[in-house]
Formats: C-alpha cells, structure tokens, sequence
C-alpha cells in the first residue's frame, strides 16, 4: 500500500466521520448543495482571482461538479468554526484614490480574497440577515435595515412635508479607515445582543482573527503577517458587518435622520423656526458614540450641506464644530458616487457623468477602428460607457431637464452609430430599473422604505404620495409607484411588514 493511497485513505475517513458528525449536530447553519451551487453558479466570473489563482470561471463552469465537494467543506467549517487558514489569506492591493497620490492616505487598500470564499461569506451573510428580531428596541434592530437607500431617501427628507418652512442641514461623516476600527470581540457583542446564535457569533470571530495579508504593489510583495482587527475591503462580508456594528447609531431627538450605508453616514436635521439646537445635539451625539466604539471622524472630509427652499429668504447659518475644528460647508457634495446640490438638482451630476463618458468614446472609436467585432464593441460600450451612465440612475434621472436627457442620449447615439448597432435609450433603462427596484422594495418586508408602497383597499393599486413640489413629485418613490401601478399583473406584499 502507497503513503499516497494510505494518506488520500486517512483524509476520506476523516472526512467520513466529520459527516456523520454533522448530521446529529445542532447548528443553525447547514448548507444545501443547491444553495452552494446556485452561489458558484451566479458569481461574476470576471472578478479577480485571490492567492489560490482559483479563477471564477472555473466555479461558474464546474458548479455541478464541485458543489457535493464544497457542501462538506463548508458545513465542516460551520460545525467546528473554524475558517481554514487557505481561505482566510488575502493580497493587499493599494488602490489610488485620486489620479496623483501624493501619500499613503490617497491608496485605498483593497483586498483580493480566494473566490471560494467570496461565494462561502454570501452564504453566511444569507443566513445572518434572515436572523431579525421581532421587536426593535433599544439594543435590537432588524439586520436589513442597513441597505443602501441613502440616495433615495435623502432628497425625500428635503423636500417634504412643507419645503417652504423648513431647511434641512445634511452632514456627511467621513470615518478614517472604518473597515480596520472593528474590533472582533465588540463585533460578536453585538452580534450577541441582536440574537444572532452562538454558532454564528464563533465563526464570525474566527474569520476576523489570524488572517494571513501580503502587500503586492507592481510585482514586488511583501512578508506575510497575521492580523486580528478589521475587516479587509473586498470581503462580502465587511460592510455588513460593520453595519451591525454600528447599528445602534441611530438617531435619538425628533426631526433628525441618520441614513447609512456600510461606512457611508448622513446626519440629516430638519430645522424649523431656525431653531437648530437638536441637530447639533444630535452631532454632539454623535461624535461622542464614534469614541466610545473606536471609530474616529475625518473632520477634514466631513461636510455639511444646507438645502434651503423657505420663500422668507436666506438666512445666514452658524458654522458646525466638531471637536473643535469647523466643517466646511459646501454647495455640492459627492456621495456613494453620485453628485448631490442644495438645490436638488441633477446639473452637477449630469455634467460630470457627460463629460466622463464623452472621454470613453474615443477608445470605442479606436477599436472600431481596428476592426473589433460588433458584439465585442457592444460589450466594450456596456462595460465601460452605458455602467457609467445608468449608475444609480434611479436616484437623478427623474430631475434632469429636458435638455440634460438630450444630452445623454446623444452619447447612446454617438455610440451606436460607431458600433453600428441599436442600443437602448436612458429612459427605457431608468424605467426598468425604477420598476425592478420598486419590486425588490415591495418583496423585502425588513426594507426601510417598505412602507411607503401602501396598497389601497381596492387590491389593483398602490397609494400615490402626495407632491407639492415637482422636485418631489420627480424624485424615485413617486414615480416608482406611478411605474408599479401600470404593470399587469400587479405585485403584492408577499409578506407582512412586522
């Protein structure tokens, strides 16, 4: 008898017994090979490999394969968990964050992951927002309250009830390396308090501790080091985990908003009578959570935003403090990608994304040129121009002026006349994923805006919202639901809202 055959022997009795084990265990989390094969299955197959050099294509291809393999390999890491040491490693690529960096604060670290793993913390975050209790209190809140619609519901807050009475102050907190701040065992605390169970709690601990990190710039690479705090930027599972995290920020006087999405936070007040004592309170407030749960605020990329529609006229504001230092305050602010004004306007927004995607027909030109295939030009003009103009489309489309939405589709014109195919016009794209988004709303019922789509007693419509303003009656939830209403048939809440 070969050592190999001997060795390849004692692994498949190992193996054998771990499955036997598994299946008279009591833990809450057990995968299904259709639900490891769905994950393998649907991943991206063109994001980059990690240390295994394991591409995604090879998991999409070979899901059929590999998912009875991976099932036991997953659920054995469940069972004992522990996070086994291959999956756990990272490459540290720094990422500039402006075109010139000039030091190491403009690089932003991302980390390559093995895709395997990728797959396998989709599974677990699965599982982990499915765990909500029922009643939201002081210590508990529903896991899913943290996706992102920060975009969407900003400018509501602005605008409604009576723009003409109120302002509303927005402040953008900038946290100074936020993913890093986590502390694995404050983590599993609240983890612990929002009635996650222990099993979970364990394998979440020791995914965050001992993770073996190497810095690749160019082709030189670093020493490998392991490290016990944060969470590395590329992980699946780092933005939900910080948003546990901070899931008790939230605001504590009336007429103040927090609005968050992973390490994005937005400190909304609307202020009437020019009485602006509970904002800043709530700042105050603020600051003062941030030091207690380590997190530290870069009042130096911190702005503030006043939105201003009173027919009284303008009025002259303090300036903000923190720490004592001001916050600048600004007319414009960029965030989670998109251009906002004071004046909810899309102007800003729209110029810049123009004037990007002009920049990107050049190289579309250049390949035609070449003699690139029309379906490879396509996929060019989809990747690289048409990503750009319809990201978070449903935010700031619905407020461009006629001459705006013009000027977009004339890009979508030049672009098709060099590819020499049709393609699909903005608002075609916008009103698909205005409805599609409005569906996936309707069917979470742990959405924060899942209550805005109120069916009416009829049963055949959902109940519009009252606009003062166009700037209003143009902004996603209402034009949302005008959308949803034309469709045939008409979705339904297939849950109640708890």
């Amino acid at each position: 008898m070969t050592p190999l055959y001997q060795m390849n022997k004692t692994i498949f009795m190992h193996v054998l017994r771990l499955k036997i084990a598994l299946r008279h265990s009591d833990q809450s989390l057990r995968l299904s090979t259709a639900g490891v094969k769905k994950a393998f299955a649907s991943f991206n197959p063109h994001k980059a490999a990690g240390p295994d050099n394991i591409p995604g294509r090879v998991l999409k291809d070979c899901a059929e394969q590999l998912k009875d393999v991976f099932v036991d390999i997953f659920n054995i890491s469940l069972s004992q968990v522990v996070v086994p040491n291959c999956l756990k490693s990272a490459i540290i690529v720094p990422v500039p964050k402006k075109p010139n960096p000039a030091c190491l604060n403009d690089f932003r670290p991302v980390a390559l992951t093995p895709i395997l793993m990728k797959c396998f913390e989709r599974l677990v975050m699965q599982h982990i927002k499915k765990l909500s209790p029922c009643q939201p209190g002081p210590t508990t809140v529903r896991l899913q309250n943290h996706r992102g619609c920060s975009l969407h519901d900003t400018p509501s807050r602005a605008v409604t009830p009576r723009p003409e009475e109120h302002l509303c102050q927005d402040l953008f907190i900038d946290f100074s390396s936020a993913f890093n701040t986590i502390i694995p065992q404050q983590l599993v605390e609240k983890l612990k308090l929002l009635k996650v169970d222990t099993g979970t709690c364990n394998w979440v601990l020791n995914f965050l501790k001992q993770r073996q990190q190497t810095v690749r710039v160019g082709s030189r690479t670093s020493r490998t080091i392991a490290v016990s705090t944060g969470s590395p930027q590329g992980c699946v599972l780092s933005p939900l985990l910080f948003s546990l995290l901070t899931h008790d920020c939230t605001a504590r006087l009336s007429n103040n908003y927090i609005n968050k999405f992973a390490d994005g936070t937005i400190v909304v007040g609307l202020i009437s009578d020019n009485n602006q004592s509970a904002y800043r309170v709530e700042v105050e407030l603020l600051t003062e959570w941030c030091r207690s749960h380590n997190l530290t605020l870069n009042v130096d990329k911190t702005k503030e935003m006043v939105i201003d529609f009173r027919r009284a006229g303008k009025h002259h504001h303090t300036p903000l403090h923190i720490d004592g230092a001001a916050v600048e305050r600004v007319s414009s602010v960029k965030f989670l990608g998109v251009h906002l004004a004071d004046g909810l306007t899309s102007t800003i927004n729209t110029t810049a994304v123009i004037k990007r995607a002009q920049q990107r027909l050049h190289p579309l030109r250049r390949l035609r040129k070449g003699g690139l295939p029309t379906v490879h030009l396509t996929t060019f003009y989809r990747g690289t121009i048409e990503s750009m103009l319809t990201y978070s489309i449903t935010s700031w489309f619905g407020s461009c002026k006629a001459y705006e939405q013009r000027q977009l589709n004339r890009i979508v014109k030049t672009a098709s006349r060099i590819i020499g195919a049709p393609l699909p016009f903005l608002l075609e794209i916008y009103q698909k994923l205005c409805i599609r988004r409005a569906i996936s709303i309707i069917k979470d019922p742990y959405h924060p805006s899942h209550h805005i789509f109120s069916i009416l007693p009829s049963g055949k419509r959902y109940r519009s919202i009252s606009c003062r303003t166009s700037k209003m009656l143009n902004s996603f939830f209402p034009q949302a639901i005008k959308m949803v209403n034309r469709l045939c048939p008409l979705p339904i809440h297939i849950h109640t809202h708890i």
